[in-house]
């Protein structure tokens, strides 16, 4: 089912401004355990998280007043290092959700 589509823009210095104001509240809030962990490894902390909030932001965008939270979803990579954005929670069932991040 097309819901629709949704577009962001996030500045990673908006990102790591959060982080060093709210620390782990902001992280625990906005992301899952598995996208923390995964970020740790990453030499560009903040441009990862960037990425990751603002794929969020584009899927709350394009499902409208779904009910889902932060923690609901989760963006992950495939194999071949493709985006994919994994509904929690029984969240999103109906929703086939195509993500690009730049």
């Amino acid at each position: 089912m097309f819901i629709g589509t949704g577009v962001d823009i996030t500045e990673v210095r908006r990102i790591r401004q959060a982080v060093e104001r709210w620390g782990d509240d902001f992280l625990r809030r906005v992301f899952t355990k598995d996208e923390l962990i995964n970020a740790k490894n990453k030499t560009s902390l903040y441009q990862h998280l960037a990425g990751r909030f603002a794929a969020k932001e584009a899927v709350f965008k394009a499902a409208g007043d779904s009910g889902i939270s932060w923690q609901d979803i989760q963006i992950n990579n495939d194999q071949q290092g493709k985006p994919l954005c994994v509904f929690r929670n029984g969240k999103g069932r109906n929703m086939d959700v195509h993500i690009s991040i730049s």
